[in-house]
């Protein structure tokens, strides 16, 4: 027998305005024996569980495209709240070495439901999906209808319809632009692989997806959604699931980026496949990915190596819904100005619901209070506790800051 390996857990319970919920109970049983429970978790004033071991199987099985055995563990949680109805998830998925993150919103009681279930199904590259169905990468538009859409802008929600286009009994759900890459991402590759095969694959998700937006491709054929959860038109998206912490790190970092090509508006759309049970020549490949990022080579070089020289990495100028764009210089100490005066109010707002983030004086100036603000705000929120208000962390505390005031509206 060889060594037992883990993988982690954490749960967080919010509010649809994403207020923590505090006291939760998060029963957690193996998929295998659903009426043992192993664990018993509860929410903290942030609304998040402690981070957990579970048993998970070796890495190599998911570095392997013809693994012995299932690369994950499975796991079912059951969630209660007072004054909230319950949520059950049935098969977290759970990778060696990496942290698996299970955000769940939950419903007031007021507004009975009988509980929520969600039964995740396999990931993409261990179980049975249809493959992608070929489409040209870049879009002729004009005649379906005009383009709405002067530039490439992120949106803030998509609509997702977790079926075929033509399945009209099929649910359409509005999330989060980054909720929704996150989650594709941790469908269909492994969180254990190289981060430039991560970044990669993120970043063809993401230009895929805003070719979508852009072209309003299912719009203009008469649809009411932006994209679909059917594998043989664009990509798997699971409501419920699980994320990972490494991968929703890496989406929080190049979430404006997409795919370009020279003289091209549009993003990019970016089609791929899994190169070990389906070919496709002119494809990235998830399996080719992972090799060339073992064997060094970054991002970038991976795309090219599949899509060609002339594709590049791009960025959308624009994020809809939050209230101001990246001012394009990290905020630390000694800094000073609007920006910073911004992160300040946007921060003690945040503290109204976040408690355990101290109020700051609102004076344009980056001083220790204001790191030490950030730094808990990081903490809370699975990013790098770094004091510096960065990229992810800029977009991190908007997105907040938005979240908590819409629903104080």
């Amino acid at each position: 027998m060889g060594t037992q390996t883990f993988g982690r857990l954490q749960v967080r319970c919010t509010t649809r305005g994403l207020a923590p919920i505090d006291s939760a109970i998060v029963q957690i049983s193996s998929s295998a024996e659903p009426q043992v429970i192993i664990e018993e978790l509860t929410t903290d004033f942030n609304g998040l569980t402690q981070e957990i071991e579970l048993p998970a199987p070796p890495i190599d099985y998911s570095l392997n495209p013809a693994p012995a055995t299932q690369p994950y563990s499975e796991f079912n949680l059951r969630v209660s709240a007072p004054d909230f109805e319950p949520v059950t998830v049935s098969n977290v998925e759970i990778l060696t070495l990496v942290t698996a993150l299970q955000e769940l919103t939950l419903t007031p009681a007021e507004i009975p439901t009988g509980g929520e279930l969600y039964v995740i199904p396999p990931h993409t590259l261990y179980g049975d999906y249809p493959p992608k169905i070929e489409e040209e990468e870049i879009k002729a538009i004009g005649e379906t209808g005009e383009i709405v859409l002067q530039n490439v802008v992120i949106p803030e929600y998509i609509v997702v319809h977790d079926g075929p286009p033509t399945d009209t009994a099929a649910q359409n759900h509005y999330v989060r632009y980054r909720d929704y890459i996150k989650n594709v991402a941790s469908s269909e590759i492994y969180a254990t692989w190289p981060e430039s095969t991560i970044m990669a694959n993120i970043l063809a998700i993401q230009s895929f997806t805003l070719n979508r937006v852009f072209t309003e491709w299912y719009r203009n054929q008469g649809y009411n959604f932006t994209i679909t959860s059917s594998t043989a038109f664009d990509h798997k998206w699971i409501p419920g699931r699980n994320i990972y912490s490494n991968i929703g790190l890496a989406v929080d970092q190049i979430f404006t980026n997409y795919l370009s090509r020279p003289n091209v508006k549009q993003p990019i759309l970016t089609q791929y496949c899994d190169g070990y049970r389906v070919q496709c020549p002119n494809w990235m490949t998830q399996w080719g990915s992972k090799e060339l990022g073992e064997n060094g080579l970054n991002a970038i070089q991976i795309l090219q190596h599949f899509y060609g020289d002339s594709m590049f990495i791009n960025t959308a100028p624009q994020v809809s819904g939050v209230p101001a764009s990246w001012p394009g210089v990290n905020l630390t100490i000694g800094s000073t100005g609007v920006s910073v005066r911004m992160i300040q109010e946007q921060l003690n707002r945040i503290s109204d619901t976040y408690v355990a983030i101290p109020k700051i004086a609102v004076d344009g100036q980056y001083g220790p209070q204001t790191a030490d603000a950030v730094r808990i705000f990081q903490q809370i929120f699975n990013l790098p506790q770094t004091g510096v208000v960065d990229f992810a962390t800029w977009y991190k505390i908007s997105h907040i800051y938005v979240g908590v005031t819409r629903i104080a509206e």
